[in-house]
């Protein structure tokens, strides 16, 4: 449920990530100011926290779903049935930085440019390329990362007509011996049929060259 939560309301931060806020209460009689703070107390304790929510009942006992995030590493801990509050936040932090200490991320975010694709047919001999995203990976067991490598391998046959965002070819991401993602590699622009004038031209060109 946090998952979800933070995941497609990304919003909810903005309110459950804050320790302590004045809030204005305006009446007839003029405006009161009171304090409220979180029941959250590792938005105090631990500087990685960023929400989420605390509960209680007498049933569940103390209860949390504590999100945090370090080095671009998002993790959720929940802690149901602790006998105090104080034991839900040390064991939350305690599963938190476990996370972290086991985690390693790799992020590309494909900023290098990519040759252009041979067309075939077309009114150009070529087409630009860009990325269609980012690439991201994560490893839980404490892997090291950093051997990946890319390679750039591009669809054979390309014939126009292309479409600008039509998918040319692939960003193949390796560790060692093992395909660990990928990311799609795009047309940049759009390249129309060759008409029976572009022949001609490039005929002319290869004569003058």
């Amino acid at each position: 449920m946090s998952r979800e939560l933070i995941t497609h309301y990304p919003e909810i931060f903005q309110y459950c990530g804050i320790w302590m806020e004045d809030i204005v209460h305006h009446t007839p009689r003029g405006d009161n100011v009171f304090t409220l703070s979180s029941t959250n107390k590792l938005l105090r304790q631990y500087p990685y926290a960023t929400g989420l929510k605390t509960g209680y009942t007498s049933t569940a006992k103390h209860c949390l779903s504590a999100t945090a995030e370090k080095n671009g590493i998002s993790m959720i801990a929940v802690v149901l049935a602790a006998p105090d509050s104080a034991t839900r936040f040390q064991e939350a932090q305690t599963m938190l930085e476990y996370g972290f200490a086991c985690c390693n991320l790799y992020v590309d975010e494909n900023t290098d440019p990519l040759r252009p694709a041979a067309v075939a047919r077309g009114a150009g001999d070529t087409v630009s390329a860009c990325y269609a995203s980012e690439f991201r990976c994560i490893s839980i067991d404490g892997t090291p990362l950093n051997g990946i490598e890319k390679e750039i391998v591009y669809q054979d046959g390309l014939t126009a007509p292309i479409k600008q965002g039509e998918v040319i070819g692939t960003a193949v991401y390796r560790l060692g011996d093992k395909v660990i993602g990928s990311v799609d590699i795009l047309a940049g622009e759009n390249v129309e049929s060759a008409a029976l004038s572009d022949y001609f031209s490039k005929i002319f060109i290869q004569f003058l060259l």
